[in-house]
């Protein structure tokens, strides 16, 4: 049958070129997560030229994935890479958030919507991870400025009633970052409660431990 076996060859050339394009699409978005990840470490250890650098190396694995999306549409749409342009959405957003610069938008960062909805959920946690380190070292203000951007992104979030097909599970990141914010929330204003006793405290020992009254220091 060598009609059969003709085809059944141009099938293992076809299927050999797509496990090849496979593996090496997996291998980028392994390695689009790990410039992420170390993107979002260097934000919160507060070293920009860093998170600027993994972010910049990042960018270029998702501009070639733009060719994926072209030769192998349904390889750029399956789980792993999609993942990890969520994860770059998140870096980048976390970046531009907690520097307090505007945010890139879907188009800006070339993901998808859903993408880039998935991202700047799960975003909230990490900017929960940054009002936290904030508090402990008493820049509350900046914290506040955080959790107002929260609160923004949430208030997005819940306009997206769509389903889950559509937004790819976006309304089970919107539960969680609201139990995140709500969280936050609590641990902000017990921070600045206390911040405002001490405050009082010690404007009351200044008052304490002022000059005596006239009439006594001239007994």
């Amino acid at each position: 049958m060598p009609d059969l076996e003709s085809t059944a060859q141009h099938i293992h050339q076809s299927f050999d070129e797509r496990t090849r394009a496979r593996d090496a699409i997996l291998a980028q978005a392994r390695t689009l997560t790990r410039f992420c990840a170390h993107a979002i470490r260097a934000v919160h250890r507060e070293e920009r030229p860093a998170a600027e650098e993994q972010l910049a190396q990042a960018r270029g694995i998702v501009q070639a994935f733009q060719g994926v999306q072209a030769q192998y549409p349904d390889l750029f749409y399956a789980g792993y890479t999609q993942d990890s342009l969520k994860e770059f959405a998140e870096a980048s957003l976390v970046f531009a958030l907690v520097n307090d610069l505007p945010l890139p938008s879907p188009a800006d960062l070339q993901v998808e919507n859903a993408t880039y909805l998935q991202g700047l959920a799960e975003a909230v946690g990490e900017l929960r991870r940054r009002c936290l380190d904030l508090i402990l070292r008493q820049r509350s203000q900046e914290a506040v400025r955080l959790m107002d951007d929260m609160d923004d992104i949430y208030e997005v979030l819940v306009t997206m009633d769509y389903p889950d097909a559509i937004t790819g599970g976006l309304r089970r990141l919107t539960d969680v970052a609201r139990s995140l914010i709500e969280r936050t929330r609590g641990d902000l204003t017990m921070s600045l409660r206390q911040e405002n006793l001490e405050t009082s405290l010690r404007r009351l020992e200044h008052k304490l431990d002022g000059p005596p009254p006239l009439e006594d220091a001239h007994r």
